[in-house]
């Protein structure tokens, strides 16, 4: 009985020694990660870009969206000078209907007809000019993205990330360290070589 006792004791012993090494191990580990997350110096060889930023400050971004919002402007102003011209038409046709002033029903029929028409061809106008400025804002957007990631590449070439993450509205990061953000040093560059072509 005192044997079992003895070896228990040696057994309750060697775990208790056991649990204390793994403890203080895991304790000189968190010790040694601690200090590493919290030294500012360590640079990880990634970046991210702020697009919304960027393009709100890149000069070929505005140019190309000023062009598109005055081709938008100028469709919009001659759609709206056929609208209000038959507008017009159908006030006139409406006036013409009330005083009688058709020759004969087969000729208001054929006038409500040509006025119909030209409703369709300006509803039709209207969907042609909205798919132009849709494909253009497609090349639009399609020509920024190029230039913005050709220049990236160029970039990259003397700064070496591993990683460079677009940011737009803060919907691929949760949590970022501001020494990561490189939009400013990108757009600066962005703009000096807009500049000069």
């Amino acid at each position: 009985m005192k044997k079992f006792t003895l070896f228990a004791s040696a057994l309750l012993l060697a775990g208790a020694v056991a649990g204390g090494l793994t403890s203080c191990n895991n304790a000189s580990q968190a010790s040694a990660v601690a200090p590493m997350a919290m030294n500012d110096s360590l640079r990880l060889p990634i970046a991210y870009v702020n697009i919304d930023s960027l393009l709100i400050n890149y000069q070929f971004a505005k140019d190309l969206n000023e062009e598109l919002l005055s081709k938008t402007e100028e469709a919009r102003a001659s759609l709206n000078g056929k609208a209000q011209a038959l507008e017009k038409e159908v006030a006139e046709f409406q006036r013409k209907l009330q005083t009688n002033a058709f020759l004969s029903e087969d000729r208001a029929q054929s006038e409500a007809n040509r006025l119909q028409k030209k409703k369709e061809e300006l509803d039709q106008l209207n969907y042609n000019l909205q798919n132009d400025l849709a494909q253009q804002q497609a090349q639009m957007n399609a020509r920024l993205n190029d230039t913005i990631r050709n220049f990236m590449k160029v970039y990259n070439e003397t700064m070496h990330f591993e990683l460079i993450f677009t940011n737009t509205m803060n919907d691929n990061l949760l949590l970022d360290n501001p020494k990561y953000d490189i939009t400013a040093d990108v757009l600066k560059q962005l703009n000096e070589r807009y500049v000069k072509k």
